[in-house]
């Protein structure tokens, strides 16, 4: 079943100055339409009061709440969702436990990996990165600059939409989207901006 895939996917950080459900009201009431709750450090009851108060704000925007990683909490939260960073993760195994219903992403730094993970067929869309340097997720992951996108070009089998993620600033975005990627995922350029609900507005109003 094919699902919605919005073109810009804006993710939450673990800040110490604002909480993810202050992100995320700030995002939904800037007309972000696609959230991913991104936290890494909380046991799962923090998460799953965390979760679904971020639900009733993304449900009142209507828009659609994707968790990072955190598949075995979706049957006790209101999420559209999971994107699993995980590379050695068994996506046909997570696939089966979320069902057929929920939203499956998935990562890939290179090539190879982007069409393993579409070979799999049960994921939804493919979050490929790093574009640029990151200190939101580290890796030692080559860089991909703009050619690494452009190389996508010469791969017509890939058909899993590809959301560009990593390093991702506002100049950027034309550039990127001119590759032909599906969209873009965007976390610090707008968490760690002096004004995140104006900053996300501009990214959007850029790639639609």
């Amino acid at each position: 079943m094919k699902k919605y895939i919005s073109k810009f996917h804006y993710l939450t950080q673990d800040l110490r100055v604002r909480s993810h459900l202050k992100q995320v009201t700030t995002a939904c009431e800037a007309g972000a339409n696609w959230i991913q709750y991104r936290c890494l450090t909380k046991p799962d009851d923090e998460l799953i009061e965390e979760i679904n108060e971020i639900a009733d704000v993304c449900d009142n925007w209507g828009a659609t709440l994707i968790l990072t990683n955190h598949y075995h909490l979706l049957n006790k939260v209101d999420a559209q969702g999971v994107h699993i960073e995980d590379f050695d993760a068994d996506l046909k195994e997570i696939r089966t436990i979320i069902g057929k219903d929920k939203t499956l992403g998935a990562s890939a730094t290179n090539i190879k990996r982007l069409l393993d993970v579409q070979e799999t067929g049960v994921v939804d869309y493919c979050g490929y990165g790093p574009f640029a340097h990151t200190d939101t997720k580290p890796n030692n992951k080559p860089l991909l600059g703009y050619e690494g996108y452009r190389l996508l070009q010469h791969h017509p089998e890939i058909e899993i939409p590809v959301i560009a993620v990593g390093g991702i600033h506002l100049i950027d975005v034309n550039n990127l989207m001119e590759t032909g990627i599906f969209g873009i995922a965007v976390s610090a350029a707008i968490n760690m901006a002096f004004d995140p609900g104006k900053e996300l507005k501009a990214f959007y109003h850029q790639i639609y």
